[in-house]
């Protein structure tokens, strides 16, 4: 495809494995990054018509593999994410937070296994009269929004910064005949990732980024879905994904996002 006359020249997709499409083919020979060729980044400058584009998203990436080399949790070492930005960079995409919080691994938590026609274990905090540990941890993300804007305009000073938020898991309640988590596990899981996308959009916006939503535009296409109207796999994937990650569908609802973000056409 021609590269549209007013899409950035190049790009750099940054992120964890939200961003990287685990186990969606075709899967890039990257050691343990479990990166497709047909992630939203990837579709993202197949649309726009984007050659010089360099994806270095990775499966279990945490905001100091932005900055640091990352030791992938199968042995594999990569380079930090960040070496990828040059002063020529025009386009830069983030998906980040979710490890950083603990998010990934209180879903897990949260799945009531072996597969139970009715789970009612629930994997909600008790706290007591104490503060949410996982809420705690999603405030102090913010300021790191901030800063990895800062890092990005240091590297790539002409570069769009674009903060992709997490698109909706599951709906309130869940659907316990169908994916084996407790009605109140899945409520308090979608809250958390919400406030991770609310705090996420304040800094980023704060920052002189652009934040792009995806949780309003896949609210009904979660892992409860039915057939192809599902964009997020459950525990048993049914499509290309690794369970609980968003499946091709889910990637090219979250391409079509930022290209509307960016107020771009691919005519």
């Amino acid at each position: 495809m021609a590269q549209n006359n007013d899409a950035p020249a190049s790009y750099v997709a940054l992120g964890d494995s939200y961003a990287s499409g685990p186990l969606i083919v075709p899967q890039e020979a990257v050691p343990s990054c479990f990166r497709s060729g047909n992630n939203y980044p990837h579709l993202v400058a197949r649309e726009l018509g984007i050659t010089e584009f360099d994806d270095v998203t990775c499966n279990g990436a945490s905001s100091t593999d932005l900055t640091d080399p990352q030791h992938t949790k199968f042995g594999g070492n990569v380079p930090a994410q960040y070496d990828a930005l040059d002063k020529d960079t025009e386009l830069v995409t983030v998906t980040i937070g979710g490890n950083d919080v603990g998010l990934f691994d209180l879903a897990l938590s949260c799945l009531d296994l072996p597969l139970a026609p009715r789970p009612t274990t629930s994997c909600v905090p008790t706290t007591g009269t104490g503060p949410d540990r996982f809420d705690q941890a999603i405030d102090r993300m913010g300021p790191t929004y901030n800063h990895v804007a800062h890092e990005i305009h240091i590297r790539s000073p002409k570069a769009d910064v674009v903060f992709v938020g997490y698109p909706t898991a599951i709906r309130d309640g869940g659907c316990p005949t169908i994916q084996p988590m407790a009605p109140s596990s899945a409520t308090y899981l979608q809250a958390r990732l919400d406030r991770l996308n609310a705090v996420m959009a304040e800094h980023a916006l704060a920052s002189g980024a652009t934040y792009v939503d995806t949780r309003t535009s896949s609210v009904g296409h979660d892992v409860c879905a039915p057939g192809p109207t599902r964009w997020l796999e459950g525990v048993v994937p049914e499509s290309d994904s690794e369970p609980l990650h968003p499946n091709p569908r889910g990637h090219q609802n979250m391409a079509t996002q930022v290209i509307s973000a960016l107020d771009l056409s691919s005519g």
